[in-house]
């Protein structure tokens, strides 16, 4: 149930703020990056300004890819704080921002999202939105050195007009607003290429637009109760049907930057004084364009294109302390997606499969079995860009992806995408959601035979291996096994929680037996920290209860998890 549904909502946010921020927040987030996620090829390909370089749908997935990781993370440690959670995802969004579309792109969702968490308790919801939405386009002009007519900037200040529009009439509520909000920018995505010339000649609508197309509508489904995004929004928008100008199209070359600056320079700045960082801006004016400076509180995200890279480094250390910096060049970049695609022909050859693994004990037992392994932790999930580094690490031409948890799996699926698009590797996810069902597909995995014969083998072992685990308790909540307090054991189910107790050999013990109900003759035990005493009680268990089942128990040494368990 959103805020439109919620009357008391609808008339002060600030009443119920915890609710009316918090899961609406968390649901915009998985919403945003799924649609990112799925549209990053389609809006790659509509990318031709401010350069050719068909990154902007990748940018945007992996700027709230880095988001979400950073929601996900300051609400696990810690209870649902609106001030403290907005407040990790907007720097989440700074943080993680890649390229010029990223970093545009955090400054109008922060800006939005920090109006909605300051309303008080007079406020009426539908306005909040509104003002936000206005506060988000604002913040997103005076970002930008010279803001350009016709790309996201323009399909914002559309959306921001309509929203107050609508908030403006008293009988309008907070779906009203959104969806008016929504409707205006697909028309001003659809006016783009009449304002923008390199739009039209190419017969594209703006890439960063569409982006935010689709970031809007997630943002009216969290709040309205939706739960996926309108059939509008997730059409594509393709390139239009009559360029003018068939030559103009993104079709990356070697003299890409012939009319512009070469490289692309971003870092992160440390400045406190925010007269530094407005002469910052103004020193980087006239060493090229595509300028956009975001952040504040001593943070700032910096993004410009320029051929004197030295010199835009060099200003922001008179600024504060420039960090994370990185420098792409254009017509390298051109050559190494060639250079992928080369490779398709190269000296790939073989089969690899990449494992993630919760906990050291874990990635010791994947990479004995032969895998390439990458950690994760129960915090803090590895990011497409990890995985995308360890499959071109492989070397093979061939890459199984076997990510054991519901929550990677997107990142995994997108990871395989952009390596295939990229390199021209073969690459397939094994959609496993547990580490006892990686395990199992690991356990039939044989390189030797065809690549989809392999697949099908892995993709079986794993659905048939029954996933449970034992953890406890962090604070009070409703689970589906019913409400428990902070420090209660809690036994789950192929991820759903079933028991709820006291003591977590009890509660392991409850969870086997509940898992064996179906049959089983392999049993997976893998006792992570704090958990031998468990693993050893389950052991025991079996042994008198189960006296035919074999056992197998692992040293896991995961986190929040004493004991794992898996049944076959």
């Amino acid at each position: 149930m959103g805020v439109v549904e919620d009357r008391a909502a609808e008339r002060t946010v600030g009443r119920t703020v915890g609710f009316a921020v918090v899961e609406p927040l968390q649901r915009f987030s998985a919403l945003a990056t799924e649609a990112l996620r799925t549209a990053r090829e389609e809006i790659d390909a509509l990318n031709v300004y401010p350069v050719p370089d068909g990154d902007t749908g990748t940018n945007l997935f992996l700027t709230f890819e880095a988001a979400d990781d950073a929601l996900r993370e300051a609400l696990e440690q810690g209870g649902p704080e609106v001030a403290r959670v907005v407040a990790a995802y907007t720097r989440g969004l700074l943080l993680g921002a890649r390229g010029n579309s990223g970093v545009i792109m955090s400054q109008l969702v922060g800006a939005l999202f920090r109006r909605i968490a300051a309303a008080g308790p007079d406020d009426r919801a539908a306005t909040v939105v509104a003002e936000g939405m206005r506060a988000a386009t604002a913040a997103g002009y005076a970002a930008v050195g010279d803001p350009v007519e016709g790309t996201m900037l323009t399909v914002a200040r559309a959306a921001s007009e309509a929203a107050l529009a609508a908030a403006a009439d008293p009988t309008h509520r907070t779906a009203q607003v959104f969806e008016a909000a929504s409707r205006a920018a697909g028309e001003a995505l659809d006016r783009t290429p009449e304002q923008l010339e390199v739009l039209r000649r190419s017969g594209v609508v703006d890439a960063g637009g569409r982006g935010l197309c689709l970031v809007l509508d997630a943002a009216a489904a969290a709040f309205t109760g939706r739960r996926e995004l309108t059939a509008d929004v997730r059409r594509p928008r393709r390139p239009l049907p009559a360029p003018t100008d068939a030559s103009a199209h993104p079709l990356p070359t070697d003299d890409l930057t012939e009319d512009g600056p070469a490289y692309e320079v971003m870092y992160l700045l440390d400045a406190a004084d925010d007269a530094a960082v407005d002469l910052l801006r103004r020193e980087l004016m006239p060493l090229g364009d595509s300028l956009v400076v975001v952040g504040g509180e001593g943070l700032w995200n910096v993004h410009v294109h320029v051929d004197d890279v030295g010199a835009a480094i060099e200003a922001g250390i008179r600024a504060g302390r420039p960090h994370r910096v990185r420098v792409t060049h254009f017509a390298e970049q051109v050559e190494q997606a060639r250079r992928a695609a080369a490779r398709a022909h190269g000296p790939r050859t073989g089969r690899a499969v990449v494992v993630v693994a919760l906990g050291d004990g874990l990635a010791e037992v994947f990479a004995e079995a032969g895998a390439t392994v990458v950690t994760s932790e129960v915090t803090r999930r590895p990011s497409a860009g990890r995985l995308v580094e360890a499959i071109r690490a492989t070397g093979a031409g061939e890459v199984v992806v076997v990510p054991n948890s519901r929550d990677v799996l997107p990142a995994a699926e997108a990871a395989a995408r952009l390596v295939e698009a990229e390199d021209a590797v073969r690459v397939a996810v094994v959609p496993t959601r547990a580490q006892v069902q990686g395990m199992a597909a690991l356990a039939v995995h044989e390189p030797g035979r065809p690549f989809e014969q392999d697949l099908v083998e892995m993709t079986a072992a794993a659905r048939h291996a029954r996933s449970g685990a034992v953890t406890v308790a962090a604070r009070q909540a409703i689970t589906s096994a019913g409400p428990c307090e902070a420090g209660d054991v809690l036994g789950a189910v192929e991820g759903d929680f079933v028991v709820v107790g006291q003591d977590l050999a009890t509660v392991a013990v409850d969870v086997l037996e509940r898992m064996l109900r179906g049959g089983g003759e392999l049993v997976t035990l893998i006792a992570g920290q704090g958990g031998d005493e468990v693993a050893a009680r389950c052991e025991a268990h079996l042994a008198q209860e189960h006296p035919s089942i074999d056992v197998l128990r692992y040293e896991g040494a995961q986190e929040r998890y004493p004991v794992l368990l898996g049944v076959e």
